[in-house]
C-alpha cells in the first residue's frame, strides 16, 4: 500500500514540530545544546501526546553525524536511519510485550557493547511499566552504573507502577494532555497541506472527541476523509462520532428552567433520534453549564459571539447559580454512571430526571418556599404549578390539634417525636420553628441558606409522618425563610443544651484537687478536646 496514515506521515522530526509539549522540549533542548545529558530518562503521560516520538528524536538529536545538538540536521546517514525506523543503535522494546527477566538480561548484556554506528547506543523502553519485578531488579543495576555510551528512554502511560527505586534514577518529564485548540490547529495545518477541505465545526468536533491525544485525533481525521469521500464536513463528522451540535442541549436546561418534565421528556426524545453517544451529550450539557455559570460569576466573560453571549445571559437568568452548580454534578456524576444503567437511554433520561427532582423549589412571594402539591404521585409539573396556595384563615381540625398559633417551642419537639422523625428527615424538621398553624396547613421557618433542603421526597414524607401523629388528621406543610438566626428551633436548644454540659464539665474537671495539683506541680494542662460527657460519646 502506497498511502500512509497521517499519524505516522506527520509524525515530529524534529523538537520544533511537536505540539503542546514545550516545557519537555526546553529542558531536553538545553540539556543537549549545554552537553549536560542524563544517562536515563522517563517520559510519562496519557496515549498519543508524543512520549516515544519525544524519545525518537532525542536519539536522533545525541547521534546525528553533525554533532549532538536539539537540532539534528534530519540529512545525515543516522538521522535519516533514526526516521526510517533502522538505525542499530536504537533498539526499541515493547516492554508489553517482553516483561520478562530474560528480555532484560539480553538488554544489559548489551549493553556493555559500543555502538555500531552512533556515537550512543539508545534503549527505548515503552509502557515500562508492564516489566516484571524480576525484570525490574535486573534492569536497576544498569541504571545506577551504566556504561558511558548507553542511554534509557523509558516511557510509560502509568508512572504509579514504577519502582521508586527506578524513579529515582531518571529524570522525569511529565508530557501535558493537548487541549482541543491545540489538536485544532494541528489539524487544520494537516488539511491544509494535504489539500483537504473541510469545515471549521467539523475540525472542533474531533478536536474535542480526541481526548486531550494528538494521536486519536490524527487517526479520526483519517476515518472522517474517508467517511465524506475526502473532504471533512460538520454534519458527517458528528454522525460518525454520534455526537450532535452543541446547542442541542441549550433547550434540556430550558426545560428544567422551566421545571417541565414533558418538555425535557420531548427534548431528550428528540435527541435520542439522532442515537448520539449519550456520555458525550452529557458532556456538552456540562460544558455549557460551565459557561452558564462563568457569565453569571465572572463580569466581562465571553467572547466576541455576541449571539452565543446572548443565549447563556438568558439561560443564566432562568438559573440560580447553586441550581446550576447542582445541574453540573448531576451531569458529571450521570456521566459517569452510564455504564451502571439497564441501558444507555435510561442512564440519559435519569440523569436529567435527577436534575430535575434535585432541583430546589422556586421561591415565592415573600420569600416564602411552597411544597410541591402531589409531587409524589404525580409527573413533574411547572414550578408554577406546584406551588402550594396559601391558606389564610384558620380551620379547625379535628382529632389532636395544635393550636392556631402555637404556645411555644416544647410543641413543635413533642410532635417532632411523636412522628418518629429520624435522620434526614428529623435533621430537617429539628433545624426549624414551627411558626404557626394556618387552617390544615403549619408554617416552618428555616434559615434561608437551608431552603435548598426542601425537595421531594422529604416533604411528602414529612406530611405523612406528621399527620399520623395528629390522629389522621391531615396536615400540609410549607417553609418560609426565617429573618433572623432560629435559636428556638430543637436543633439549636439541644446545641445549647450540649454546650452548657460541655462547660459544666469542664469547669468540674478544672476544679479537682487532683487535677489543680497536677497543674501546679507539674505543669499539666487539660485538653478541652478530650472533655467527654455521657451525652457525647467516647
Amino acid at each position: 500500500m502506497s498511502y500512509q496514515v497521517l499519524a505516522r506521515k506527520w509524525r515530529p522530526r524534529r523538537f520544533s514540530e511537536l505540539v503542546g509539549q514545550e516545557h519537555v522540549v526546553r529542558a531536553l533542548s538545553n540539556a543537549l545544546d549545554g552537553g549536560r545529558m542524563h544517562h536515563a530518562y522517563l517520559f510519562t503521560g496519557t496515549r498519543g501526546v508524543g512520549k516515544t516520538t519525544i524519545a525518537r528524536i532525542f536519539a536522533k538529536s545525541i547521534n546525528c553525524e553533525r554533532g549532538a545538538s536539539a537540532d539534528p540536521c534530519g540529512e545525515c546517514a543516522v538521522c535519516t536511519a533514526v526516521d526510517e525506523g533502522r538505525f542499530v543503535d536504537l533498539l526499541e522494546i515493547d516492554a508489553a510485550s517482553n516483561t520478562g527477566v530474560d528480555d532484560v538480561r539480553e538488554v544489559i548484556e548489551n549493553a556493555q557493547y559500543a555502538p555500531t554506528r552512533g556515537r550512543y547506543k539508545v534503549y527505548l523502553v515503552d509502557e515500562v511499566h508492564m516489566l516484571s519485578k524480576n525484570a525490574f531488579n535486573a534492569l536497576l543495576k544498569t541504571l545506577e552504573e551504566p556504561p558511558p555510551h548507553v542511554v534509557f528512554l523509558l516511557a510509560t502511560t502509568d508512572p504509579q507502577k514504577l519502582p521508586v527505586t527506578v524513579l529515582s534514577r531518571c529524570l522525569k518529564f511529565n508530557l501535558k494532555r493537548l487541549l482541543p485548540a491545540q489538536i485544532e490547529g494541528q489539524m487544520r495545518h494537516i488539511l491544509d497541506a494535504e489539500k483537504v477541505t473541510c469545515e471549521p465545526e467539523a475540525l472542533a468536533e474531533l478536536a474535542r472527541a480526541a481526548d486531550g491525544s494528538l494521536r486519536d485525533g490524527l487517526s479520526l481525521l483519517d476515518q472522517a476523509i474517508a467517511y465524506g469521500d475526502g473532504a471533512v464536513r460538520t454534519g458527517e463528522v458528528r454522525t460518525m462520532l454520534g455526537t450532535i451540535a452543541r446547542a442541542e442541549v441549550v433547550g434540556l436546561i430550558e426545560a428544567i428552567a422551566a421545571g417541565d418534565g414533558a418538555s425535557l421528556l420531548a427534548e431528550a426524545a428528540r435527541i435520542e433520534a439522532f442515537a448520539p453517544d449519550f456520555g458525550t451529550v452529557l458532556d456538552d450539557l456540562a460544558a455549557l453549564l460551565h459557561r452558564v455559570q462563568l457569565r453569571q460569576l465572572v463580569p466581562g466573560f465571553g467572547g466576541d459571539d455576541a449571539a452565543a453571549n446572548a443565549a447563556l445571559d438568558a439561560l443564566a437568568a432562568r438559573l440560580a447559580p447553586e441550581d446550576v452548580q447542582l445541574c453540573y454534578q448531576l451531569a458529571v456524576s450521570g456521566r459517569r454512571d452510564l455504564p451502571l444503567a439497564p441501558d444507555e437511554i435510561t442512564g440519559f433520561e435519569m440523569a436529567l430526571l435527577r436534575m430535575l427532582a434535585f432541583r430546589p423549589l422556586p421561591e415565592a412571594a415573600g420569600s416564602e418556599v411552597a411544597t410541591p402539591a402531589g409531587a409524589a404521585h404525580g409527573g413533574a409539573k411547572p414550578a408554577a404549578a406546584r406551588a402550594a396556595p396559601p391558606v389564610s384563615e384558620a380551620a379547625p381540625v379535628v382529632g389532636h390539634a395544635l393550636p392556631a398559633t402555637p404556645s411555644g417551642p416544647p410543641d413543635w419537639e413533642a410532635l417532632i417525636e411523636r412522628a418518629g422523625l429520624r435522620g434526614a428527615l428529623g435533621q430537617l424538621a429539628r433545624h426549624a420553628v414551627l411558626r404557626a398553624r394556618e387552617g390544615d396547613v403549619l408554617v416552618l421557618a428555616l434559615p434561608k441558606q437551608d431552603l435548598h433542603l426542601v425537595v421531594e421526597p422529604f416533604t411528602s414524607q414529612l406530611e405523612e409522618k406528621l399527620s399520623a401523629a395528629m390522629d389522621g388528621t391531615r396536615v400540609r406543610v410549607r417553609f418560609v425563610a426565617a429573618d433572623a438566626d432560629i435559636s428556638a428551633s430543637p436543633a439549636a436548644r439541644a446545641e445549647r443544651a450540649r454546650s452548657e454540659e460541655q462547660a459544666a464539665a469542664a469547669a468540674a474537671i478544672d476544679g479537682d484537687p487532683l487535677v489543680q495539683t497536677l497543674k501546679r506541680d507539674f505543669g499539666a494542662r487539660v485538653l478541652p478536646q478530650s472533655i467527654r460527657t455521657p451525652e457525647s460519646g467516647p
